[in-house]
C-alpha cells in the first residue's frame, strides 16, 4: 500500500512542469498573493470590456466592435485561466511533496542512518532544487520587467486597430453619398452628350429644295 502511494505521488510530481516542481519543492511561491493578483487582473479585464461595450454602441459598426471586444476579453481571460491552473498544479505538487516527506521521515526512523555518500547526495539534490527555484524566480522577475513594454505594444496595436475600424466605418458611411454623386455626374454627362448630339444634328440637316419659279401670266384676250 505504501509503495503504491509513493509511486502515485512521484507520478503526480513528474507530470507537472519543471518550474512548478521547483516552486513547490522550495515553497517559494506565494499562492495567495498570486490568486489576488489574478483576481484583480480578471476584474480589470471585465471592467475594460464593459467600457468597450458601451463605446461600441456609439460607433457605426457596432457588431464588428463588439466582436473584437469579446475576442480580446476571451484571449486575456484564457491567459488568466492558464495561470490559475498553474497555481493549482503547484498546490497539488506541494501536497504531494509533503506526503512524500512524511513517508521519508517515517521510513528514516525504520532504517539505519544513511551513509555519508547518501547524505551528500541528498544535500546535492537539495542544492539543485534550490537552484531551479532561483532560476525560476529570476525568470519571473524578467517577465515582470518586460510586462510594461508588452502592455504598451498591446495598447498601440489596439489603438491602431481602432483607428482602422473608424476609417472603415467612415468609408462605409460615406459610400451611399459617393454613389449618389457618381450617379448624378453620370446623369449630367449623359444630358450633356444628348444636347451635343442634338446640336450637331441640327447643323448637318440638309436644306430644303428651292421653290420653282413662278409661271408667266397668260395674255388677256
Amino acid at each position: 500500500m505504501k509503495k503504491t502511494l509513493v509511486l502515485a505521488l512521484w507520478m503526480l510530481l513528474a507530470g507537472l512542469p519543471a518550474w512548478a516542481q521547483s516552486n513547490a519543492a522550495a515553497g517559494a511561491a506565494d499562492l495567495e498573493a498570486e490568486r489576488s493578483r489574478l483576481a484583480s487582473e480578471r476584474a480589470a479585464i471585465e471592467a475594460r470590456y464593459q467600457g468597450e461595450r458601451k463605446a461600441c454602441y456609439a460607433k457605426f459598426a457596432v457588431e464588428d466592435c463588439l466582436r473584437d471586444s469579446r475576442a480580446r476579453r476571451r484571449t486575456e481571460t484564457d491567459h488568466i485561466k492558464r495561470q490559475e491552473s498553474s497555481i493549482n498544479d503547484i498546490e497539488r505538487q506541494r501536497r504531494g511533496a509533503a506526503e512524500l516527506r512524511k513517508l521519508d521521515e517515517k521510513k528514516a526512523t525504520e532504517r539505519p542512518q544513511d551513509s555519508a555518500q547518501q547524505r551528500e547526495q541528498s544535500m546535492q539534490n537539495q542544492r539543485e532544487r534550490e537552484q531551479r527555484a532561483a532560476d525560476h524566480a529570476q525568470g519571473r522577475a524578467a517577465t515582470a520587467a518586460e510586462a510594461p513594454e508588452r502592455q504598451r505594444q498591446f495598447n498601440q496595436k489596439q489603438s491602431n486597430q481602432a483607428a482602422e475600424q473608424a476609417k472603415a466605418a467612415q468609408r462605409r458611411a460615406e459610400a451611399p453619398e459617393q454613389v449618389q454623386r457618381y450617379e448624378e455626374k453620370q446623369r449630367k454627362a449623359e444630358e450633356h452628350r444628348a444636347s451635343r448630339e442634338r446640336q450637331n444634328a441640327s447643323r448637318t440637316k440638309p436644306r430644303g429644295a428651292p421653290l420653282p419659279p413662278a409661271e408667266p401670266a397668260a395674255p388677256k384676250p
